[in-house]
């Protein structure tokens, strides 16, 4: 949202508004009197009256008379400012202040006999200089962007609900995370084996061309199964090919066949043995396939970012090689979107950067970020070395443009203490 300041756009007139309720809509009593706290010196209209002015030097009839001609122009003015009121309620700006004083308050034998009063004020010479101030601090502050008018005509972008979407989306997020230390309750299989099964299945995703959203259920599925069932060690490939398998059948519109995930495994397991390995995951999962993962914020916050194609692929290859490490599960889906884009950001500019869009469509400051994107900066400055080499082979082809090749962010880990 556009934040604006209100405090002058919405004041009223002072030179106008004080002379309508004596004498334009109500009637001159006893009991109804209505005091002009300031005037200032330089609101005089068209320098048709004295600046300033003393109320001594007025007499009754002379004040009705300065009402009366400037009724017809009160009246007019007065409608879209703040509405009269008989309790004590002040409206203030920067020009003076309007007060309305409550009917019931006792009254002085001379003040009921006079319906207006004009007090002489002091001119507050420091105010132009407040009003300078105020207007370039709007002019200044980043402004909010809506990313979202580019695509109003759009329906699939469901605009009127995208806020709502995203706002539902953390809220539950939470139901598609795991515990960051289940793999203490594995027996046969250990947090180096996960990582080997990712890196392997990330090769799989690439060559069978799956849509990115696959992949990042596939490993959800994979955790929030493990966090339920032990597995042993000769299983667990089968459990991420079923988990491919299902995550197809959700996502994609053409599904790899049994067949074919049984080749790519060597033939390791049977169609019998992947069948009732996908009846088992379903139900411990309860079938619940609709969990937001980190692809579905990592779309919205690279929008935010108005991400160009490097951007975006880098984003999703730091996104990727944290899908690999077990230590990353700690960090909620958002979380790591929002750190990769940052990254990726940092990384092709080689200057931090975070705007006001990313940091209030993400809900995460910069602060927040460091820790996350610092392991994704070391993540990709080990990425080519060592046996899991999955991610960074994929993103140093011509496909991502070779994204894998930027050189990683280091000055984010100068400054940040893990």
């Amino acid at each position: 949202m556009v934040i604006s300041n209100d405090n002058i756009s919405n004041s009223i007139n002072p030179t106008t508004s004080s002379f309508q309720d004596p004498m334009g809509t109500r009637k001159i009593g006893q009991n109804n009197r209505r005091a002009l706290g300031i005037i200032n010196q330089n609101m005089a209209v068209e320098g048709r009256y004295p600046c300033v002015v003393n109320k001594r030097g007025f007499s009754e009839r002379f004040a009705a008379q300065v009402a009366s001609t400037k009724q017809t122009r009160a009246e007019g003015k007065f409608e879209h400012g703040s509405k009269k009121s008989n309790l004590g309620i002040s409206n203030s700006n920067e020009f003076g202040q309007f007060i309305f004083i409550d009917d019931d308050e006792p009254k002085s034998t001379e003040d009921q006999s006079v319906p207006m009063s004009l007090e002489q004020t002091e001119v507050l010479h420091n105010e132009p200089d407040q009003m300078e101030e105020v207007e370039m601090e709007d002019i200044d502050e980043e402004p909010l962007l809506d990313i979202d008018s580019s695509d109003a005509n759009n329906p699939l972008a469901v605009v009127d609900y995208i806020e709502d979407l995203y706002a539902h989306y953390r809220k539950i997020e939470g139901t598609s995370c795991v515990s960051p230390n289940y793999m203490a309750e594995q027996f046969d299989i250990n947090e180096r084996m996960r990582a080997i099964l990712i890196d392997w299945l990330i090769e799989v995703h690439d060559k069978f061309d799956l849509l990115h959203e696959t992949l990042f259920l596939t490993v959800n599925l994979i955790d929030r199964f493990l966090e339920k069932q032990t597995v042993v060690r000769k299983k667990l490939q089968l459990v991420g090919l079923v988990a491919l398998l299902l995550a197809c059948k959700y996502e994609e519109v053409s599904v790899p066949v049994v067949g074919d995930l049984i080749l790519i495994s060597d033939k390791a397991y049977s169609r019998k043995e992947v069948l009732e390995m996908e009846k088992l995951m379903v139900n411990t999962l309860q079938f619940n396939m609709s969990v937001p993962t980190s692809y579905v914020f990592i779309k919205r916050f690279l929008k935010a970012a108005q991400a160009d194609k490097k951007v975006e692929l880098l984003a999703f290859f730091l996104v990727e090689l944290s899908l690999v490490e077990y230590e990353m599960l700690k960090f909620p889906p958002s979380l790591l979107a929002a750190a990769a884009v940052y990254t990726a950001q940092c990384t092709v500019y080689s200057v931090k950067q975070w705007s006001k869009t990313c940091e209030w469509h993400s809900n995460y400051s910069e602060d927040q970020l460091l820790e996350c994107s610092s392991l994704m900066v070391d993540f990709h400055k080990k990425a080519g070395t060592g046996k899991l080499t999955g991610v960074y082979r994929k993103y140093c082809s011509s496909k991502f443009i070779y994204a894998a090749k930027y050189e990683p962010a280091s000055f984010l880990l100068e400054n940040n203490t893990l």
